[in-house]
């Protein structure tokens, strides 16, 4: 029984490790999903472990099948209430702004690396999407909340930009190939695009829809909370693979089957939910333990130095820009947009899709993965450590209840009806008549605004500043009030 027990005790010795480590490591701002990394790195072939492993099929069999667990634990915390805030800027993020991170990643890719475009555009596909795994669990440990506008935006942004990331890869690769030739460029983007999109989001809201009026008829009676939870995992890994199989996007496909069935069969899915986050922190720390093995750092060094220019472009230029782009428009503060440029956090994803490359045999495959491994470490050490201390000083975090000071900060010292005629508050506080002064408080404030409000939004008015304190049904419910000295 050798065989058996001595993989199992050297496996699960090392993840019981890494765990304790990470939650060590925690304390420290430092992310779990890094000491995975590390740790799968120690126990290879340059660390202490000294354990050779090169198996890019199984790497990649795993990497796809955690990214699903992930992504349908994802799809099922997001509500429908977020998509009130969060959906129109997401999407341009998931979808325009991977475009643009691509373009400019190519540009270091030509550079910093000496690649030629094709292969600078196919990098820049790699490393071009946030990370699900990454970005939920950040947020999560973090230690603070986050306003809904900019949670929201990412929560949803790291769940459907994937798809974005793998049809670019998709198709790159398919033109970088001998076959490339005997099609159309612009024709096989098409094709490809219409497939991952297509297949995604039929398939995906199929399955959602159908397993929540299984769930509701028949197995909220008959199934417990782990049962449940198993039931649903099956049915999500399902999703994902008969997506795949069509040529679709699985990615999108199954986090659409979580965001469906948590929100139409809500009772159900609350009591799994504990079940299927085990799911998930198991599905990333194999993945990242097991992409930790696959490299090796001693054929990295060439890469090292390229790679870090890649990642800094990536992080203080690429992803700026790209959010800039998209939120401006959308009248996204200053301080919102900075905050969500900075968490554009690269993990597990851009190294499974640097396995595409391997798998297709495309040149400088190795290179590319190298350099995909330099990206997400940068990521991780240099953004992972920063998300709890930068959301405060940006003023995004929203304050611990318990913390009278800091509430009074940020929503101010007097409370308002949002019922109140303008004209009579400034009456009031003698503050100068803006027009439309007869409206209601509330709805000249989120006609100020010019977007969907949220708790923390603030509009000056004179001396005074104005702030949104609740909302009931997406409309302000209470106001606060603060008066300069």
């Amino acid at each position: 029984m050798e065989f058996v027990n001595l993989p199992l005790l050297a496996a699960s010795a090392l993840v019981f490790a890494s765990v304790l480590a990470g939650l060590y490591s925690a304390r420290i701002g430092l992310s779990f999903l890094l000491v995975f990394l590390l740790a799968g790195i120690l126990a290879g072939e340059d660390g202490p472990g000294g354990y050779v492993f090169d198996d890019f099929r199984l790497s990649f069999w795993v990497g796809n099948l955690a990214l699903a667990v992930i992504l349908l634990d994802g799809g099922l915390r997001t509500a429908y209430a977020t998509f009130r805030t969060g959906l129109r800027p997401a999407s341009l993020l998931a979808t325009v702004g991977v475009v643009i991170c691509a373009g400019i990643t190519a540009v270091a890719g030509v550079w910093f690396v000496g690649l030629d475009w094709q292969t600078a555009l196919l990098l820049g596909a790699i490393v071009g999407s946030t990370d699900a795994a990454a970005v939920f669990a950040l947020l999560t440990r973090s230690g603070v909340t986050l306003n809904e506008r900019v949670s929201a935006t990412l929560q949803i942004e790291s769940g459907v930009n994937d798809p974005m990331a793998v049809y670019l890869t998709l198709a790159l690769i398919a033109l970088i190939g001998a076959d490339a030739a005997s099609a159309s460029p612009v024709t096989a983007f098409a094709l490809t695009f219409g497939r991952q999109f297509g297949w995604g989001l039929l398939v995906g809201a199929a399955s959602g829809l159908a397993m929540a009026a299984l769930i509701n008829r028949a197995a909220l009676r008959d199934a417990e909370g782990g049962i449940l939870a198993l039931l649903i995992g099956a049915a999500g890994v399902s999703t994902f693979a008969a997506t795949g199989l069509l040529g679709g996007s699985g990615f999108l496909a199954v986090f659409l089957f979580g965001l469906i069935l948590a929100n139409r069969a809500a009772g159900a899915v609350a009591h799994s939910l504990a079940a299927i986050d085990g799911f998930a922190w198991f599905a990333q720390a194999g993945m990242f333990l097991l992409l930790g093995l696959l490299v090796t750092p001693s054929k990295m060094v060439d890469s090292l130095v390229p790679g870090l220019a890649v990642a800094l472009t990536l992080t203080f230029v690429a992803r700026p820009v790209a959010v800039w782009l998209c939120l401006m428009p959308l009248r996204f503060t200053s301080r919102e947009i900075g905050f969500i440029s900075w968490v554009g956090l690269r993990g597990a994803v851009p190294i499974v899709l640097a396995l595409f490359p391997l798998l297709a045999g495309t040149p400088h495959a190795g290179l590319l993965f190298n350099i995909a491994f330099v990206v997400v470490l940068v990521s991780l050490i240099l953004q992972g450590t920063t998300i709890g201390p930068l959301a405060r000083r940006l003023g995004v975090a929203m304050p611990d209840p318990g913390d009278e000071p800091r509430v009074r900060a940020v929503f101010r010292d007097f409370v308002l009806d949002p019922l109140t005629p303008v004209a009579e508050i400034c009456a009031f506080y003698d503050l100068p008549l803006p027009p439309h002064e007869a409206m209601p408080l509330g709805d000249w404030m989120t006609a100020e605004l010019r977007r969907p409000p949220v708790a923390g939004d603030t509009v000056r008015l004179g001396p005074a500043t104005l702030v949104v304190r609740a909302l009931e049904g997406g409309k302000i419910a209470s106001m606060g009030l603060g008066l300069r000295g």
